[in-house]
């Protein structure tokens, strides 16, 4: 079968996260500078070779000074390691509905570990200038703390300032490629 190339439309995409603050909210964030790219057998995602990364330096939560500690080498030190890695290594349909799990490697701080993320395949449509698209959401959640981000402190109660789970929300499309 054809090989099908699909570049990423990233105007139509976002990756963010959420991780617990003072135990009693939630900040978020995100990544504005990312890539993604897949080759599938004809328009089958179950056989996608993958490529994603995202810049560190383009974590962006609303707050400079935040911003700045997480590319210091207390958390992401994007001087040393500018760019976070995911490459999918095996796709499980979960349930029918276009919903699966994908198993993959994640690196963060040059640290490789397996994750299992939950995909929901929003499907393959022909937008109304002619071309096909692909959109997908990934949801999943990391500790932090496996991938070298082991800046901590302790409120004067005793709860963490930031919490070790941190909850990943991705919103990709696709434009296949001629």
């Amino acid at each position: 079968m054809a090989i099908t190339k699909w570049a990423l439309d990233p105007t139509h995409s976002e990756v963010t996260f959420k991780v617990r603050h003072m135990m009693i909210s939630n900040v978020t964030g995100k990544f504005t500078k990312f890539d993604a790219a897949a080759e599938t057998e004809g328009e089958d995602f179950t056989t996608a070779k993958v490529t994603f990364t995202a810049e560190v330096n383009s974590v962006s939560t609303g707050n400079e000074q935040r911003d700045g500690h997480l590319q210091s080498p207390d958390f992401f030190d994007a001087a040393k390691f500018p760019t976070i890695k995911f490459a999918p290594t095996k796709y499980v349909p979960k349930g029918g509905g276009g919903e699966y799990e994908v198993h993959g490697n994640l690196t963060i701080r040059d640290i490789s570990k397996p994750v299992t993320l939950h995909v929901e395949f929003g499907g393959v449509i022909k937008d109304p200038w002619g071309h096909q698209r692909a959109g997908f959401t990934v949801e999943g959640k990391i500790n932090r703390k496996d991938f070298g981000l082991q800046w901590h402190a302790v409120t004067e109660a005793g709860g963490l300032v930031v919490a070790d789970e941190v909850r990943i929300h991705v919103g990709l499309e696709f434009v296949k490629q001629g």
